[in-house]
């Protein structure tokens, strides 16, 4: 049986617990980007389906912030691409992520660092969760 905030999606039968994902989310919004992206490689890792796609993007775009906050560009643009490619299938609110702002964003930032400007961290974009 599940708890009431748990989720699940049609096409994987595992369930992310939100206290799970709520902890790659806090650290992503504090600009732990490294830390979200370890947060979501444990679930991730026992994950499979449209949830493992998903927290996959997720995983990803930590990661592309994390080379943004070290001034490795070129790995931020690759994993910007990948991280959008694997969201970009999934509706706004999938598991209970709001990503627009953090995605507009992203892709604005993906654009600064291809031309090799830094980004200010208090541009940085937060995750909401519903």
């Amino acid at each position: 049986m599940k708890d009431e905030g748990e989720r699940t999606d049609l096409h994987s039968s595992f369930i992310v617990h939100p206290s799970s994902l709520l902890s790659g989310i806090e650290l992503f919004n504090e600009q732990k980007f490294w830390h979200a992206h370890e947060a979501w490689e444990r679930i991730w890792l026992a994950s499979e389906g449209d949830v493992r796609r998903f927290l996959q993007g997720l995983i990803q775009l930590a990661a592309a912030y994390h080379h943004v906050q070290r001034g490795t560009f070129r790995g931020g643009v690759r994993l910007f691409d990948a991280a959008f490619e694997k969201l970009s299938g999934f509706p706004e609110g999938f598991l209970g992520v709001d990503r627009t702002e953090v995605v507009a964003h992203a892709s604005i930032h993906r654009q600064k660092i291809a031309r090799g400007e830094h980004i200010d961290e208090k541009d940085f974009p937060k995750f909401r969760y519903n």
